[in-house]
């Protein structure tokens, strides 16, 4: 039960940052969503190393690499997918705030819960309890109205609700440990985005002349590194089932923040967003009977 709660707490904390995170490609305006997405990963792999280093060292990228996935190809080309499927919904998040896609974007991840759900029972034959059904329906009606009224749905909806649950679920079926293996991925990823800023941008004469950036960027490497290792651990302590309604806080504020923030013309439709609230309180109300009757 211990290991339950620490999960739930670390997805709400995760959640809850990915928040600001979508909030950085406003403050670090002038650069394009692309060159932010280039400097996120290039800065995330300071701050994963700091956490690293002083937890279990860095040792253990290398009993990852050499243990875990060893010399079996069907792991890696697995594992690579997965690093190609993480990037590119690192890029996209980026991007999309800059490029009035920010709704769209907020679609996707309100799908990908059920999405996640759904494979998970598929893939990882995990039960789903009667609680948590009737929660996932709350969600699932909400969802399915905001579609319907929004009538929003891009490429960029489909490619993180269709295509971001693989990397969850790969991982968790791999065992791969969350620290470890999202610093692989940044490493990975890193090789091309200093490629791009080398060649392809001139975000760094852009970075050298204004202060803003010194500070920005070390802050986006932390958050970066802070929310996700904390989310992919979450989704390894906890299942799928939970772990997917507690991810609709994230598109709740992502909405919120397209529509506040980013000026969006938008109706705020309650029937979206009452079941979703209720389903995320019947998780909470359900975990809180459970913990007391351990007493």
């Amino acid at each position: 039960m211990k290991l339950m709660t620490q999960g739930i707490l670390l997805c709400i904390f995760s959640q809850l940052l990915f928040g600001v995170l979508y909030l950085f490609s406003l403050w670090l305006q002038p650069l394009s969503g692309t060159d932010v997405f280039a400097w996120r990963m290039v800065t995330m792999i300071f701050g994963l190393l700091l956490i690293l280093f002083p937890t279990i060292g860095c040792k253990s990228i290398l009993h990852l690499m050499t243990n875990i996935l060893g010399y079996n190809w069907k792991r890696w080309i697995l594992f690579l997918l997965g690093t190609f499927d993480a990037g590119s919904q690192f890029w996209l998040f980026m991007w999309a705030p800059l490029n009035n896609e920010g709704v769209n974007i907020a679609m996707g991840y309100f799908l990908f819960p059920l999405v996640m759900a759904l494979l998970g029972r598929i893939w990882l034959k995990e039960q789903l309890s009667s609680t948590q059904k009737i929660a996932l329906l709350l969600a699932a009606c909400g969802v399915f109205h905001e579609l319907w009224h929004t009538q929003s749905f891009s490429w960029t909806s489909l490619w993180v609700c269709a295509v971001y649950p693989f990397y969850y679920l790969s991982r968790k079926a791999m065992k791969i440990p969350a620290l470890q293996g999202i610093t692989l991925d940044v490493i990975l990823i890193s090789i091309p985005s200093i490629i791009y800023l080398s060649y392809q941008s001139d975000s760094l004469s852009l970075i050298l002349h204004n202060f803003h950036y010194w500070y920005l960027l070390p802050a986006l490497g932390i958050v970066s590194a802070v929310s996700l290792s904390a989310n992919l651990k979450s989704s390894q302590q906890i299942p799928v089932s939970i772990f997917a309604v507690l991810s609709y806080i994230e598109p709740v504020l992502l909405f919120l923040v397209a529509v506040f923030i980013l000026n969006i013309p938008m109706t705020i439709d309650y029937f979206t967003y009452v079941p979703i609230w209720l389903s995320l309180g019947l998780l909470g109300l359900n975990g809180l009977i459970k913990k007391r009757g351990n007493y």
